[in-house]
């Protein structure tokens, strides 16, 4: 492996890293973390309509979701960059790493107190994964159409 090859892979590793630091956050400081952004978010957003909190809350936690596997997407596309797979072949190994990171990190969170592995939340993190994926072919065929 190069030092090219190094550097594409370790943003995603770190990436997942930290998608493994916060699954491990008890649900007590999970929920802070996400009540926290919450109000954050609704100091912009009250004053343009009326929010109903609790529904709020259930809307950032699962939005936390589909980001953190929309860049996972990302990184993990950008990663395979340098390996031979192309086309949709790389498209197909990055979404199966993307989801098998996914269901991974809701086996993980059964041993985390207060947390639960919700296949729910999979779907949620495959749909985030997928969109990043589209997101990044899609730049990238702009970038080649850009330069051309």
């Amino acid at each position: 492996m190069n030092i090219k090859s190094i550097v594409h892979w370790v943003p995603m590793l770190l990436w997942m890293g930290l998608i493994f630091y916060l699954s491990a956050q008890p649900a007590q400081a999970s929920s802070e973390l996400s009540s926290n952004v919450m109000h954050l978010l609704l100091q912009f957003i009250e004053n343009i309509i009326e929010v109903d909190e609790a529904f709020f809350h259930h809307l950032v936690r699962k939005g936390a979701h589909l980001s953190a596997y929309f860049i996972l997407g990302i990184l993990t596309m950008f990663a395979l960059g340098t390996s031979r797979f192309r086309g949709w072949f790389q498209v197909g190994i990055a979404f199966g790493i993307c989801v098998l990171y996914a269901m991974s990190d809701e086996f993980h969170q059964l041993f985390v107190p207060g947390r639960s592995g919700e296949l729910a939340d999979v779907g949620i993190d495959a749909t985030g994964a997928l969109l990043g994926i589209g997101f990044y072919v899609i730049v990238r065929k702009a970038i080649r159409m850009w330069r051309a």
